[in-house]
């Protein structure tokens, strides 16, 4: 991975954050994710006739991967309506680059060596203290957990089709705006049918904020993709996940959530790890 590519990643990583806490921000999720799917398919559109159209061969990747985006999305939804954002937000995270690890494996011949199985090892101690951290003798909310683990493993499957997906098409942004056209509609049209004639009132009061979350994460994953064409999967994927840190510092001063020094230790577990997984290749 050249300096300039993880240059790239890590912008995507933070800016990662950033449209998931406004995601998290707008308290009705429907709302939130239907302004930012929707933003994502109106940016899509708008490049659509500026960038190449995949071939034949990267079609199957990014219908495939639209599904999974959805599937995504509607997880993501549960997962920050039952649990804090930073807790919920790490688990989801910190669960993909582990998965993408083994997924690259079988799927596209790229096999860790030992420095990222230590990584995994230690991401996996990171996952299990951000889990549990802030129960203090409360029964851990496993509904939520088991969404964010739900999210991650959702991640991990639409990162290695895309992956794939942009390899094939030979033109990663064209790759994207389509996959924003195909998949960006689901949601949107579910919210149309479900509001009735009251979706420009529902989506006014958050309409700015919500485009805004589209815009960033068409610029997030537009960067990640591209990055996936330069370098291995895997290593991409564990340093995308270094949002992990700036998405716990989000929930701890925009969210007033508790960090402490167990998430602390958590955290930078995962962190630690994601820099040993970076030192394959």
């Amino acid at each position: 991975m050249t300096p300039g590519v993880a240059a790239a990643v890590l912008v995507a990583a933070v800016t990662h954050a950033c449209w998931n806490a406004i995601a998290h921000r707008i308290t009705d999720k429907l709302v939130g994710f239907t302004l930012i799917a929707g933003g994502g398919m109106l940016i899509g559109l708008a490049m659509a006739p500026f960038v190449p159209l995949p071939p034949a061969g990267a079609w199957p990747y990014l219908l495939v991967s639209s599904a999974l985006h959805i599937v995504y999305y509607a997880l993501l939804m549960t997962s920050f309506r039952l649990g804090d954002f930073g807790q919920a937000y790490p688990i989801a995270r910190g669960t993909a680059p582990l998965v993408v690890t083994l997924f690259a494996a079988l799927f596209a011949h790229e096999v860790p060596d030992g420095w990222a199985a230590a990584g995994i090892a230690l991401s996996c101690a990171g996952l299990t203290g951000v889990a549990v951290w802030g129960l203090r003798g409360r029964r851990p909310n496993w509904a939520a957990i088991r969404a964010a683990l739900a999210t991650g493993l959702a991640i991990a499957a639409y990162t290695v089709v895309d992956g794939l997906g942009a390899r094939a098409s030979g033109a990663p942004f064209g790759y994207i705006a389509w996959l924003m056209v195909v998949q960006g509609g689901v949601i949107p049209a579910y919210a149309v049918w479900r509001w009735r004639g009251r979706t420009v009132e529902t989506l006014r009061p958050v309409a700015l904020l919500g485009l805004l979350g589209g815009f960033l994460s068409v610029a997030a994953y537009g960067l990640v993709l591209w990055a996936q064409t330069k370098a291995e999967l895997a290593p991409v994927a564990a340093l995308r996940e270094s949002s992990i840190i700036v998405g716990a510092a989000i929930g701890a001063v925009l969210f007033k959530e508790r960090f402490g020094a167990p998430r602390i230790v958590a955290a930078g577990l995962l962190v630690v790890g994601i820099g040993l997984m970076l030192h394959t290749g």
